[in-house]
């Protein structure tokens, strides 16, 4: 899958949104900072849900947030594919994992370039799904960062899916030839685009 995230573009939000509504993509990423967890803050939770409610893709939802439960009550309503968080973000992790299985959501686990993956271990039978951050979350247009691949190999006998952010455009993506990876992320590259479809379609004729 294609999941482009509306973090960095050319147009307002609102518009953006409807573009990769629109597209050929399979899910709509929406990256959400509070200010907390990561230095930036990059959303009012009233105005993502109302421009959000209208979306006909599946929404990925990876919150860079503290305390991500508080939202996650706010954002279920939505037309949501998968939640993902940080496991910096709460003590409380494993009741996170638990409400959103409770609302048959799949439920992520995000982890950072410099993290270890046996941080994971302990919750790799909970979870649905690990997104790789192949680039350091709080920013759009960050450089791809190889190493995490590793991170990719070492999930790929295990029962969840894959996820892979950051960095991801027509010159990286041939770093992922090879590997078992379920979603894609891009966003600059698409949403800085002039065509957000030929964008998408570059990326996975790279991919075959």
């Amino acid at each position: 899958m294609i999941a482009v995230s509306f973090l960095k573009s050319k147009y307002d939000r609102q518009t953006t949104i409807k573009l990769i509504d629109d597209s050929i993509c399979e899910l709509i990423h929406v990256d959400l900072m509070d200010g907390i967890y990561v230095d930036t803050k990059n959303f009012i939770i009233e105005e993502i849900i109302e421009d959000l409610k209208s979306t006909t893709k599946l929404l990925d939802i990876h919150l860079m947030c503290q305390e991500p439960l508080l939202y996650i009550k706010q954002l279920i309503n939505l037309n949501v594919w998968g939640i993902t968080i940080h496991l910096g973000s709460s003590k409380n992790i494993s009741e996170i994992i638990e409400f959103l299985k409770n609302k048959h959501i799949k439920v992520g686990i995000a982890l950072n370039p410099n993290e270890n993956i046996n941080l994971l271990n302990n919750y790799l039978e909970q979870i649905d799904y690990v997104l790789i951050m192949s680039v350091y979350p709080g920013k759009g247009g960050q450089n791809f960062i190889p190493e995490v691949l590793d991170k990719v190999k070492y999930l790929e006998n295990k029962n969840v899916l894959i996820g892979i952010d950051g960095g991801i455009n027509k010159d990286t993506i041939h770093y992922l030839k090879g590997y078992r990876i379920d979603n894609i992320i891009s966003g600059s590259y698409v949403c800085l685009s002039d065509d957000y479809n030929k964008a998408i379609e570059d990326l996975k004729k790279e991919l075959n």
